[in-house]
């Protein structure tokens, strides 16, 4: 069975996607690690996320970045545009980590640390 092309998306201080590359680590799985931060992410990217799995699955409205926006701001995130505009400048909004799993297609996205999930992947 071969393995997917993993690209792992997030923030290296996140808890999350720490325990990301742990399970990953611990099953030998090869993976591109993508840090928002020093990497950042396109618009084009993060459109295509969003269409994929809808907006709010992407765009992180608990967080303390989000809280840490104008009320302004949170009313804009209801346009789609202005979302990925948003999560743009401010890549902590968005969800983590995303996962592209990619067998010679279009990846599939997961979002989230989902170990059952992921096992899925890893065995398809």
């Amino acid at each position: 069975m071969k393995q997917p092309q993993i690209t792992l998306y997030g923030i290296p201080n996140c808890d999350t996607v720490k325990k990301a590359r742990v399970w990953f680590s611990e099953r030998s799985l090869e993976y591109v690690f993508h840090d928002f931060k020093k990497q950042g992410i396109s618009l084009e990217q993060l459109r295509v996320w969003c269409e994929t799995l809808g907006v709010d699955q992407v765009l992180n409205r608990k967080g303390t970045t989000w809280r840490a926006l104008t009320p302004n701001q949170q009313e804009n995130a209801n346009d789609f545009d202005s979302a990925l505009q948003l999560m743009q400048e401010h890549t902590s909004l968005i969800k983590r980590p995303v996962v592209a799993w990619s067998y010679g297609d279009a990846p599939k996205l997961t979002v989230g640390f989902s170990p059952v999930i992921w096992a899925q992947h890893c065995n398809s």
